[in-house]
């Protein structure tokens, strides 16, 4: 990086897609922090969903279903079936290797941060892209009565409802000494369209990662998933309500109550933050860029 970085926080999709866009805007400035409470193990693999879809995205090689890799085979869950195993995350086989490499990284004593470089690096990515945190944080998701992981609560328990959300270990995790020396150096810091409770939620509840925020020179602004009144994917509306917070820009800022210094969004907004209001939606490059590039202008201008 050559001047003070520009840093998105990001979870799926939505903090992704942003994140592409700030790739055009900002180029080698771009640090991307990402959430790490939807990690899991299996298959051998530590599997790190949201750190690899950013670098998927900002990599150009995202698949169209958007996850995973562009034109990855699955040859490698075909033979687990053939084995009986309950293949109920479907992983491919070059998005397995990433998985088996950062495992034996962690195994011979590495960092996640270290770890997850060597998969940036090896996808061309310029930009950088952050694990929240070195040390482990799941979230958990309290449904019909019982606790499960986040991964099997959105593919196995689709739909079902939102009776509980647990951070465990945010209490105790630090964000990384790459992602407190970002954002203590950076130019503005952008909260990326991602599921605010158990997107950036987890990011948010790291110890001292409030604090870090407030303390940072460069503004805090957040982009809001709602989009023309709806929430384009995934069961932010769920968890939103589960929190008490509206699906609205009104319930965004709540949430992220006392860090943030600015909102980009595409409602009416009477609130005492200063706002954005401009067409949010990141279907495209070209929105990505828009998007990306409005918002770095507003966060810049509250300096």
């Amino acid at each position: 990086m050559t001047r003070a970085p520009v840093v998105v926080l990001a979870g799926g999709t939505g903090g992704a897609k942003l994140a592409r866009g700030m790739l055009d805007v900002a180029g080698d400035d771009l640090v991307v922090v990402a959430n790490t409470g939807d990690d899991i193990e299996l298959y051998g693999a530590y599997v790190s969903p949201d750190p690899d879809l950013c670098a998927f995205w900002l990599a150009d090689r995202i698949d169209a279903r958007g996850w995973g890799l562009e034109g990855d085979t699955f040859a490698t869950m075909d033979g687990f079936r053939e084995l009986g195993v309950d293949v109920w995350f479907n992983l491919g086989d070059r998005d397995l290797a990433f998985g088996l490499h950062r495992a034996e990284r962690l195994r011979a004593g590495s960092r996640l941060t270290e770890a997850h470089a060597d998969i940036v690096s090896a996808l061309g990515v310029r930009a950088r892209v952050l694990p929240m945190s070195d040390a482990p944080v799941r979230t958990s998701v309290r449904t019909g009565g019982s606790w499960v992981d986040l991964q099997r609560f959105l593919i196995l328990h689709r739909g079902a409802p939102v009776e509980g959300v647990r951070i465990d270990g945010a209490d105790v995790a630090a964000p990384s000494p790459e992602v407190l020396e970002a954002i203590a150096t950076a130019r503005a810091i952008v909260i990326g369209p991602s599921n605010p409770a158990i997107s950036i939620g987890p990011i948010l509840a790291l110890s001292g990662m409030r604090e870090a925020l407030r303390d940072a020179t460069a503004p805090v602004v957040a982009v809001s998933p709602i989009v023309g009144g709806q929430v384009l994917k995934g069961p932010t509306a769920d968890f939103l309500s589960h929190t008490g917070h509206a699906a609205n820009a009104a319930g965004i800022v709540a949430l992220y109550d006392g860090v943030l210094d600015g909102l980009v969004t595409d409602e009416p907004w009477a609130g005492a933050l200063p706002a954005l209001r401009c067409d949010t939606m990141l279907g495209d490059a070209a929105a990505r860029h828009r998007v990306a590039d409005a918002t770095l202008r507003f966060a810049e201008s509250l300096r």
